[in-house]
């Protein structure tokens, strides 16, 4: 029975750890104030798209 509660307060800090990083970027200035470059088309290699900046047509990449 222990064990069921240790894996229920597992699965909370996982899940409650992840939201954090869920939210995404959606303007300019919070895009650079995470270390991010606004780009108008796919990301460029070795960075991934962390949110947008003007609306869902331009993108910001780390």
């Amino acid at each position: 029975m222990r064990l069921h509660h240790l894996l229920l307060a597992l699965l909370f800090l996982v899940l409650s750890a992840g939201s954090g990083f869920s939210q995404g970027v959606r303007n300019a200035a919070s895009c650079y104030k995470s270390r991010g470059v606004c780009v108008p088309i796919s990301c460029p290699a070795g960075m991934r798209q962390i949110g947008t900046c003007f609306g869902s047509a331009v993108k910001c990449c780390r």
